[in-house]
């Protein structure tokens, strides 16, 4: 079961370990009918379990909510069976995923979890109308999705499984970066 603390324990490891940067990111669990979310523009250096903010599942955000409030609720609207949201920026992800295509791990792990990483592209005028609907359908058929540019949004039933799909696809993504300065004719 997540609780505040585990979540903003698992928050503070994307950062730690290289997929957020201090203030980016967001991640969210749901509690029954409440979300509880990261605030805009958390520091995953210092947040605390009381700085979370509440958010209802018809979209009533609480004040300082997460710019992703919106997305996060959706997901849990459209995909009841899931408890966890997490939002990072994985460099190599976003690097493999620059050009707008859909993401194909090349190693066995990566093939295992993920056959295709549906990659999105969504003009930054329309992110905030039109990425929770996408992300949210997006997920509902895959544990984990990336808005090119942006970065990578994984759920799952738990939060341990949504941190370990974050974790997975970039090591993959890396993975593939690797293979292709390795080998000239990858490219």
């Amino acid at each position: 079961m997540c609780t505040k603390e585990k979540l903003v324990e698992y928050y503070s490891w994307l950062r730690k370990f290289g997929y957020n940067d201090s203030h980016s990111g967001n991640a969210s669990f749901r509690d029954r009918d409440t979300v509880w979310i990261t605030p805009s523009g958390a520091c995953a250096d210092t947040l605390q379990a009381s700085d979370l903010v509440a958010c209802d599942l018809k979209g009533v955000a609480g004040a300082n909510a997460s710019f992703d409030a919106r997305l996060h609720v959706e997901v849990y609207r459209r995909n009841p069976e899931m408890q966890a949201v997490l939002h990072s920026h994985g460099p190599y992800t976003i690097a493999m995923t620059m050009d707008g295509r859909d993401f194909v791990p090349e190693d066995f792990e990566g093939r295992l979890y993920f056959p295709v990483v549906p990659v999105h592209t969504i003009p930054f005028t329309d992110y905030s109308e039109k990425s929770p609907g996408l992300v949210a359908r997006a997920l509902s058929r895959h544990r984990i999705t990336v808005t090119r540019g942006h970065g990578v949004y994984a759920c799952g039933k738990t939060l341990d499984l949504a941190y370990k799909w974050t974790c997975s696809l970039e090591h993959s993504a890396k993975i593939s970066c690797l293979r292709k300065q390795a080998s000239p004719a990858a490219r």
